[in-house]
């Protein structure tokens, strides 16, 4: 039997360059599923995103899905792109392992707590303050360098990754620590300052968008300290859950998390197509 891919409408073209098309995955010309692709509305027509992949569960576990995905990057070539990215939700078990098997690469990770009672107290000999006006500039300019940093060590060309982190920087904090919802603190150890956590209280939940211990002072503990920290923030504004993005390759951020009771709810994927 032939896996096929049937356009089912004519291709959109947007004014900015981008296009999408949907599909459906036919056996024999007998529908089976769908797919939809687009290029991807934040890195631009040279990328690709695989927005959803269905097939009929009467004919799962056929290669049907298999043969959909590689047709859609056939397709993402003709378009022009030169990565193809798509998001898989932590219970779709299934579609990680394919995407895994067709050589698809985990690249960040979603994370979230649901939190309790308030989280303990900072340990002995720490304190947690505000971030002052004066310390905002330097600690923005050193986010920044590091998340655009953290996108091109994992496949994001330099060009973009550095356009990403300012679009993002300026979305999330367009009135700097007067952005509402706002919440960075600065941890001080013994009288000196060894790290920085940013929370963002959002409509249904809380978020960390950085959480950051220097360089000399890692391994003591401070970035438990400031993920408790974060709970507290979150549970003081009524929210009953603490999301996060982690970088995969992060070992030591992803097994703090772990530890303190975060669980994975989006892998978040990427494939070089040239």
């Amino acid at each position: 039997m032939t896996t096929t891919l049937r356009p089912t409408g004519p291709l959109q073209d947007r004014a900015d360059g981008g296009r999408s098309r949907h599909f459906l995955i036919c056996v024999n010309s007998r529908p089976v599923g769908e797919i939809e692709l687009a290029t991807h509305e934040v890195y631009g027509p040279k990328v690709a995103r695989l927005r959803g992949l269905r097939v009929d569960e009467a004919d799962r576990g056929r290669g049907r899905a298999t043969v959909a995905a590689l047709a859609a990057e056939e397709v993402a070539r003709g378009w022009g792109c030169h990565r193809i990215e798509a998001s898989v939700q932590a219970t779709e078990a299934a579609a990680l392992r394919l995407a895994t098997a067709l050589g698809w690469t985990e690249r960040n990770r979603g994370m979230a707590k649901h939190l309790g009672t308030a989280a303990p107290a900072a340990p002995t000999g720490s304190v947690v303050r505000p971030m002052t006006a004066e310390e905002y500039g330097p600690w923005l300019a050193a986010g920044k360098e590091d998340y655009a940093q953290g996108w091109i060590g994992r496949g994001v060309p330099e060009a973009e990754a550095r356009a990403k982190s300012e679009r993002d920087h300026a979305g999330l904090l367009p009135d700097g620590l007067a952005t509402p919802g706002t919440v960075v603190r600065v941890l001080h150890h013994e009288g000196t300052v060894v790290g920085t956590v940013w929370v963002a209280i959002r409509d249904e939940d809380a978020f960390v968008f950085d959480v950051k211990v220097d360089a000399a002072h890692r391994g003591h503990g401070h970035g438990r300290t400031l993920m408790r920290h974060a709970e507290t923030e979150a549970t003081a504004a009524g929210r009953t859950v603490l999301g996060l993005n982690v970088f995969v390759g992060n070992t030591p951020a992803l097994r703090l998390y772990e530890s303190l009771g975060h669980e994975p709810v989006s892998h978040h994927l990427y494939k070089q197509l040239a």
